[in-house]
C-alpha cells in the first residue's frame, strides 16, 4: 500500500521542532505516511510562499496540523487550512506537546493526542 503524502502545517515562529519530529516518525519502517518538507529556508514574499504552499497542498493526500500553544492564531497555519479546504483535502490536528491546554485551529477538524496509534489510524 502506498504511503499517504502528508503536508504538515505548523506555527513556523514557535513550533518548528514539531515538524522535525513528525518527519522523523515518517521515516519509521511501519509509517503509513511520508512528509513533504515545505518550509522555505529563508524569508520569501508572502505571494511566493502562498503559491508554493498551495501547490504542495494540492499534491498531498492530507494536511496534518501540528498544534502548539499559539498555532490557532498563526497566520500561515490559518492560510494553509483555508487552502486545504479549498482543495477538499482531509485535515487532522495533533497536539504537539504533552503539557498544556491547546486551542484547536478553527475549521481544521478534531484535535487528537499525538501518539503512534492515533497517527497510524488517521494517516493509514
Amino acid at each position: 500500500m502506498p504511503k499517504k503524502r502528508l503536508f504538515v502545517s505548523f506555527d513556523f515562529d514557535n513550533d518548528k521542532i514539531l515538524k522535525d519530529f513528525i518527519i522523523g516518525q515518517s521515516k519509521l519502517p511501519d509509517s503509513p505516511f511520508e512528509v513533504f518538507d515545505t518550509s522555505m529556508k529563508e524569508a520569501a514574499p508572502e505571494k511566493e510562499w502562498l503559491d508554493r504552499a498551495e501547490t504542495k497542498i494540492k499534491g498531498s493526500d492530507m494536511v496534518l496540523v501540528m498544534v502548539g500553544p499559539k498555532t490557532y492564531k498563526a497566520p500561515g497555519v490559518l492560510k494553509e487550512v483555508s487552502l486545504a479546504r479549498k482543495w477538499n483535502k482531509p485535515i487532522a490536528q495533533v497536539i504537539g506537546y504533552k503539557e498544556g491546554n491547546y486551542t484547536p485551529v478553527p475549521d481544521a477538524g478534531r484535535l487528537y493526542a499525538w501518539n503512534w496509534d492515533n497517527l497510524k489510524k488517521l494517516l493509514g
